[in-house]
């Protein structure tokens, strides 16, 4: 089985700075994409960054220029750096990850989520 645990969410002020970060662990043979998604008060859950294995990154253009994702490929741990946090950044932010790996006994890639982190911005 895969896991993935998230850290280094919190409460912070608006124009602060926080840093997420998920690790992946389990019986993984590799990790593909892996990304941010998170889930404001009362709405769906909306992709805020991705990146590929190779490095190649997408971001929600309501992020862009204040949030940057990275990843550790040897750690199968992805960051998010925040920065000029505004209060509609407030939200539970999960990480996902495409992972090959054996469920139930098949090989294959398999899409894991982890059980999110709040992030609060707030004076």
């Amino acid at each position: 089985q895969v896991q993935l645990v998230e850290s280094g969410g919190g409460l912070v002020q608006p124009g602060g700075s926080l840093r997420l970060s998920c690790a992946a662990s389990g019986r993984i043979f590799s990790v593909n994409a892996m990304g941010w998604y998170r889930q404001p008060p009362g709405k769906q859950r909306e992709a805020v960054a991705t990146i590929t294995s190779g490095g190649s990154t997408n971001y929600a253009d309501s992020v862009k220029g204040r949030f940057a994702i990275s990843r550790d490929n040897a750690k199968n741990t992805v960051y998010l750096q925040m920065n000029s946090l505004k209060p509609e950044d407030t939200a539970v932010y999960y990480c996902n990850a495409d992972a090959v790996s054996r469920r139930s006994g098949v090989y294959g890639s398999y899409n894991y989520w982890g059980p999110g982190t709040q992030v609060t911005v707030s004076s």
